[in-house]
């Protein structure tokens, strides 16, 4: 029977397995979702746009015997396809959401299991049928069967009534809105799989329950608790150490290869097996060199439930096993600048089957930008428009307006506004840039953000602001200057006699945006802040040098010498490689630099989260899955990272502590991008309310509809 799992595990599609006495007995796609809590599960998901999956599931009362079972048949199984599958395994109550989706975003536990004797509903003979179903979680919803009895419910909660022929959804008294809708689908998704459309769904709120059913209703419920699953840090989830599994010594043995997050790539060598533990988030990567021994290779699995035992760590850390090219997005989330299998240096090349599914880099074309949404989304254009830009004055306590002669210079030593208006499907739209200099004062800082708020309320609130900090600016903010060159300086003011005197060795950093539009950042005159991709002009004694790099556009080499220009000056060009002994000496003598040319044609997937205050503390649950509108919980907070920039989406009907907390919820997304593992850091945060969403949120949404929350369901 395993074989015949085996052969039907190549097909495309969903594939759900139970297992019974080390064989697979396949599970009815009706049934799908379904997952007895005494039973151990084998899941399959093939496609071809993606690396396929293979899941173990173990329930909370499943026996030692099944558990080993059905690691095992996971293990035949991967072998039997190539080792070319990942691997996870899923306990219950703690699935992940990648999983979790496979099911349309909600699961159903049901007790008994094959050691206990359960008997399967006749979808034909349910007049008997008697159960309660307890939902939890949001964006993901699983519903565990409990006691029939008003002692399993709470006003706080959604359950479900099944009496088989009737199906009540229940909201308790204190349940928003959003759970409520949940429920319904659940509620839906029994009647057509179990019932197959053979039973009545009804809608119905705490108070208007049959009496008859559950007996006489307690004067007052409990209101419940908040969801019990633990909440790691986000310090937790980015801690991780890096180690080399072998068996040279005739057993398996785990060698420290770096302690801490990030990683370079470089360290995975090809002939070897690898581990990143994660033990803050209970959760350890496996990952298999392409040209390791088999040996090394079959026991990946057995090398991961060693490592578990050797550390002492729990018994339910998860495992995530995965082929080189197969790497998942968590995975690499601990690598700096990770480069996927597949692609090449310069222009790069498609996705292959076997390899993480890419978004493609869409061109950019002024001409098209109103009809290409996804082009927006990735360029992070809107429109063209017009703006003014003031100067943050701590002096007064005010904001300055800069001379339009010196637009598109920019103070480490200051603190800038930019409002940028444009039109929109008809509506006028407003952007306020909030810059902020790496050298200003938190003063300034303070103050920026306050005026920032001051001039969106002027506009009726329905501005969109962008915190950027220094170097890191958008590619829409790097476009507004109308053919000028942007410049950002490292220190010094724009305020009149404010400036300080610019060091005796400038170097300055050109890069061409995605929208075809230069930026000159001056950094710090090392060799260090070179790069392979972009030109750089130094400023020493004794004139100019414009250095090319090898990847450097010729756009990039024009705003070179149009900087050299503004400076003044004798200016020499050199290449990379070519470089005299007196352009190193500036710099402080040659290291190390950026030498990979960047990846041009490929974009990394975007990331949704859903934040909610309601246990007391902010908490983040990512939503996995091709992005859609609905995803967006119109009473929460909304998190959606593109990886260059970062939205805080706020909805109509969050609380109005979630409203008023944003500037607490960027703290918060702070600590995020500066902890993050694979080294990203400074990059803009945008905050706008719903129904207030700029194109450049909206294109990474499939059909989106400006209209959709005119009507409330």
């Amino acid at each position: 029977m395993a074989l015949a799992a085996f052969e039907k595990a190549k097909t495309p599609g969903l594939h759900v397995w139970r297992v019974v006495k080390m064989n697979l007995n396949l599970v009815p796609k009706d049934d799908h979702g379904n997952f007895f809590t005494g039973d151990a599960y084998l899941v399959m998901y093939n496609s071809a746009k993606s690396t396929p999956a293979i899941h173990s599931w173990v329930g909370s009362e499943a026996t030692q015997d099944e558990s080993g079972a059905v690691a095992i048949l996971m293990v035949q199984m991967d072998n039997h396809l190539g080792g070319g599958p990942r691997q996870y395994t899923e306990f219950q109550n703690d699935e992940s959401n990648t999983f979790l989706k496979y099911f349309g975003g909600s699961i159903k536990y049901k007790k008994g299991g094959v050691a206990s004797g359960f008997k399967d509903v006749d979808v034909n003979d349910f007049e008997d049928v008697k159960r309660v179903m307890h939902l939890k979680g949001r964006s993901c919803v699983r519903a565990t069967e409990v006691n029939f009895s008003w002692d399993s419910f709470n006003s706080g909660d959604c359950f479900i009534i099944d009496l088989g022929k009737d199906i009540y959804h229940w909201s308790g008294s204190k349940s928003n809105s959003f759970e409520k809708l949940k429920s319904k689908v659940v509620a839906k998704d029994i009647c057509d799989s179990e019932r197959r459309g053979r039973a009545t769904v009804h809608s119905i709120d705490e108070g208007q329950e049959p009496k008859e059913v559950l007996g006489p209703k307690p004067d007052v419920l409990p209101e419940g608790c908040p969801d019990t699953t633990p909440q790691v840090s986000r310090k937790a989830k980015c801690e991780a150490s890096l180690y080399m599994i072998s068996d040279a010594a005739g057993s398996m043995k785990a060698t420290l290869v770096a302690e801490k997050a990030p990683f370079k790539q470089d360290m995975l060598n090809p002939n070897e097996c690898y581990i990143v533990d994660n033990k803050g988030n209970h959760k350890i990567f496996v990952w298999k060199g392409p040209k390791a021994n088999n040996d090394e290779r079959n026991a990946a699995n057995t090398a991961a439930d060693k490592f578990i035992k050797d550390h002492d760590y729990p018994g339910k850390t998860k495992k995530v096993i995965m082929a080189a090219g197969a790497e998942d997005t968590l995975f690499k989330e601990f690598f700096f600048n990770w480069m996927d299998k597949g692609e090449t240096v310069g222009l790069g090349k498609t996705n292959t089957r076997g390899t993480i599914a890419k978004v493609p880099k869409v061109p950019f074309d002024a001409s098209s930008l109103h009809e290409n949404k996804t082009m927006t989304a990735q360029h992070g254009m809107v429109d063209d428009g017009s703006g003014k830009i003031w100067r943050v004055d701590h002096s007064s306590s005010d904001k300055v307006a800069v001379d339009p002669s010196k637009y598109g210079h920019f103070y480490g030593g200051d603190c800038y506004l930019i409002k940028y208006s444009y039109k929109s499907g008809g509506r006028l739209m407003h952007i306020i840039y909030n810059w902020q200099g790496n050298k200003c004062s938190v003063a300034e800082r303070t103050l920026c953000a306050h005026l920032t708020v001051q001039l969106d309320d002027s506009m009726g609130g329905a501005a969109t602001q962008v915190r950027v900090t220094q170097g890191e600016e958008p590619a829409h903010l790097v476009s507004l200057f109308k053919g000028k060159l942007m410049v950002v300086y490292l220190g010094g003011s724009s305020r009149s006699g404010g400036q300080t005197a610019p060091g005796d060795v400038q170097l300055f950093h050109i890069r061409l945006s995605s929208t075809n539009a230069t930026r000159a950042v001056e950094v710090e005159p090392t060799a260090a802040a070179l790069n392979t991709n972009d030109a750089f002009v130094l400023k020493k004694s004794g004139g100019l040098v414009i250095w090319k790099g090898e990847g450097a556009a010729d756009e990039e080499m024009e705003s070179a010498k149009f900087l050299a220009k503004t400076l003044g000056g004798s200016v020499t060009e050199v290449k990379e490689k070519s470089e005299p002994d007196s352009f190193w000496a500036a710099l402080g003598g040659k290291t190390e630099y950026q030498t990979s040319k960047m990846l041009k044609n490929v974009v990394k997937p975007p990331r949704l989260f859903e934040c909610s205050n309601k246990t007391g503390r902010l908490i983040a649950e990512e939503m996995v899955g091709e992005l859609t509108q609905l995803d967006l919980a119109t009473d929460e907070i909304m998190i959606l990272d593109t990886w260059d920039q970062i939205f805080v989406w706020i909805g109509g009907d969050a609380n109005e502590e979630e409203k008023t907390g944003v500037f607490a919820i960027a703290i918060e997304l702070q600590f995020y991008i500066d902890t993050d593992p694979s080294g990203r850091r400074g990059i803009p945060i945008v905050t706008f309310k719903q129904g207030q969403e700029p194109p450049s949120f909206t294109g990474w949404f499939q059909a989106w509809d400006p209209n959709a929350w005119d009507s409330k369901v």
